[in-house]
């Protein structure tokens, strides 16, 4: 038997015992995973500079290494991403509704959990313990299988988390971390139907598109985040400045990240010079439109492809429009239906922005890092899902949900 399938079968047979326990019995196990991960973070930490070494050996961008790293600062941070989700409600059991039927039959719809949850992520081993914490706290047992480029450190941390759990109620083998990073691991999972009830791709394009074209296993999308930031004619010229250099480096490795920056015409004769400026002190490559060269100094000229590029890099795009409807069709066109912005003081535009774009998360004046589960109020996040279906935008614990109708009769049958 494969170690995929191993791995899940065993995850499966947890889910009784799972479902039984109460919100303080997993609350418990989630304070001891997060307890453990500080007091092992020195094993950690060496654990994945082997990561970072064979990282830099194989040419990994800075941007990607940067994902990759570990430290005690972020090591508390995942293990305050515990505590975290323990203060947040248990929503299973939730009633969400209730109804009295004519005939005397009482129905409850409540919360119950999804079952065996498979995540399929890249390279940031902080994933690794947001999917145990969230998928542990709803009652589902997850498999993780993340990728090559953090196996030493994955492996590490799952071995700290297994330790916790065996000093909890919460069975050991409800965490699994497949450990085979080759491409067929991901294939076997994406066809493991009634082992696994669902699969969560987190990472770039082409791992998603992989999972969703793939799987027979249901799949909840995540999605590639090629965001956009409008600067309408009537922004003001600081917070404008301020949110875009915000949106495109304070973490441009990271999906809700701006890779394209639309700017009306009237704004950009004013202030891109300005803007221009301080995106490149900040070491930004800037491409743009011919009519963008008659403003500030490119790099080079944007092409479609770059349009459609999510670089989590230091590289923006930079597009003159003529007017609101310029820029939302350019949305349209190149989004992936992530997180947008416009900034304008204009409400009627700022109305129409936000009503008009179909996107998880839709700002006015604001940068789009903030869609992030923690900014939201959700605590840890499973990820950003750009689907209409189940879930969208930041995944909370409710996210991992499905539901149950109960429903309580005296002897009723149907004529």
């Amino acid at each position: 038997m494969s170690e995929v399938r191993s791995k899940a079968g065993l995850a499966k047979e947890t889910l009784v015992k799972l479902n039984g326990l109460s919100t303080a019995a997993k609350n418990d196990a989630l304070l001891k995973m997060a307890d453990a991960l500080v007091a092992n973070q020195h094993s950690i930490i060496e654990a994945n500079a082997k990561d970072l070494e064979r990282g830099r050996a194989n040419g990994t961008s800075p941007s990607l290494l940067d994902r990759l790293a570990l430290n005690e600062a972020r090591i508390a941070a995942m293990a305050d991403g515990l505590r975290q989700i323990v203060e947040l409600p248990d929503p299973i059991g939730d009633q969400l509704d209730h109804i009295e039927r004519p005939n005397g039959l009482r129905i409850e719809k409540i919360r119950v959990p999804l079952g065996v949850i498979g995540i399929i992520y890249e390279a940031r081993p902080n994933v690794t313990v947001d999917a145990a914490g969230l998928c542990l706290k709803t009652g589902n047992a997850v498999v993780l299988r993340g990728g090559s480029s953090a196996i030493i450190s994955n492996t590490r941390i799952v071995e700290v988390l297994q330790e916790a759990l065996a000093a909890s109620e919460i069975p050991v083998h409800s965490l699994q971390l497949i450990q085979d990073t080759n491409r067929a691991s991901v294939d076997e999972m994406l066809k493991l139907n009634g082992l696994l009830d669902v699969v969560i791709p987190r990472g770039g394009s082409s791992l998603i598109q992989n999972v969703v074209q793939n799987a027979t296993v249901p799949v909840i999308e995540t999605g590639a985040g090629i965001c956009h930031t409008y600067l309408d004619a009537t922004a003001k010229p600081d917070m404008a400045e301020a949110i875009v250099l915000n949106a495109k480096v304070q973490r441009p490795s990271v999906c809700n990240s701006m890779e394209t920056l639309l700017v009306h015409a009237d704004f950009a004769a004013a202030y891109l010079q300005s803007i221009a400026t301080s995106l490149k002190a900040k070491n930004v490559e800037l491409r743009g439109c011919e009519r963008t060269a008659q403003y500030i100094q490119i790099d080079q000229t944007a092409s479609e492809q770059d349009y459609a590029t999510e670089y989590n890099d230091y590289i923006l795009n930079v597009k003159i429009v003529n007017d609101i409807n310029e820029a939302l069709t350019h949305i349209r066109t190149y989004g992936t239906m992530h997180s947008e912005c416009i900034v304008t003081e204009d409400a009627s535009h700022a109305a129409q922005f936000l009503q008009e774009v179909d996107a998880a998360a839709v700002y006015h004046n604001a940068s789009t890092r903030f869609t992030d589960g923690f900014e939201f109020g959700f605590g840890a996040e499973i990820g950003i899902s750009t689907q209409k279906l189940h879930a969208r935008g930041p995944m909370g614990l409710p996210a991992l949900t499905s539901t149950k109708y109960r429903v309580y009769g005296t002897g009723q049958i149907r004529s």
